[in-house]
């Protein structure tokens, strides 16, 4: 095994040497990551690749064979290296599958909202810095303000705004880009389920943003995730009663 194949990891990671194609692969993607590529893209010549990474091309070749196994690169005889296109997880098919006036679906929309959200709620507690708890503030201040003029339009932008702020102040990216999708989501029932009409009182949601927001800014993770379950549990409900009516007109028994 040659130098370049035995890389020293930090003493502070408590590993030895780690074998070169492993290194080679993570600076492989670095620079995807660095170079803004996108799939389709195609990647340098493997000659050229190595000298980006600094690496041989024996360890890149074997690089790039793993990182084309795992799906994060595809290669094409005769052609290059390039970025691979995803392939469509079952987590992509939810979204893609969903029926937004579905009652089951979206009180298992719902149902992981909870979940996810209270826990967003609690470590944007933790973590916002200032310019995130003062973003979250104002959603929810233009919230109020857009519930108290009775404008659903300015109140699901600001209600859009809180949600998403709460989860970039998480710090923490997979939360962020779940929550975003969730939101997707809710968004179509909300336009098509619900026909645009806000579910529920916006005095009493924006209240409850209202909430929040100060626990976030107080730095009180329990009580922040508390208030999200309640805000979010009353929202459900909400939604709930009204896609109910519509499905089944005339019928009163959860009004």
């Amino acid at each position: 095994m040659t130098d370049s194949e035995k890389i020293s990891a930090p003493a502070s990671a408590g590993r030895g040497y780690r074998p070169g194609y492993e290194v080679a692969a993570e600076r492989i993607l670095e620079y995807v990551v660095q170079a803004g590529l996108q799939p389709g893209a195609r990647l340098p010549t493997e000659k050229d690749l190595a000298d980006e990474v600094q690496m041989s091309r024996t360890v890149v070749r074997e690089a790039v064979k793993i990182l084309s196994a795992l799906g994060r690169l595809s290669v094409q005889k005769g052609r290059g290296i390039y970025v691979a296109e995803p392939e469509q997880s079952s987590w992509q098919q939810s979204l893609a599958n969903f029926l937004p006036a579905d009652l089951r679906q979206v009180d298992e929309l719902f149902e992981f909202r909870r979940y996810l959200e209270t826990t967003t709620a609690n470590l944007a507690a933790l973590r916002a810095a200032p310019a995130q708890v003062k973003a979250v503030r104002d959603a929810a201040r233009q919230s109020a303000e857009a519930a108290e003029q009775g404008d659903i339009d300015a109140f699901s932008a600001a209600d859009e705004a809180f949600h998403l702020g709460i989860a970039a102040a998480a710090a923490n990216k997979f939360f962020t880009s779940t929550v975003d999708a969730v939101r997707h989501l809710q968004r179509q029932v909300t336009t098509i389920g619900l026909a645009g009409v806000a579910g529920g009182s916006l005095q009493v949601a924006a209240g409850q943003h209202e909430a929040i927001a100060e626990a976030i800014a107080a730095g009180e993770p329990s009580r922040a995730e508390a208030l999200m379950a309640e805000h979010i549990d009353m929202t459900a409900q909400q939604f709930q009663r009204e896609i109910w009516r519509r499905v089944v007109p005339g019928d009163d028994t959860n009004t």
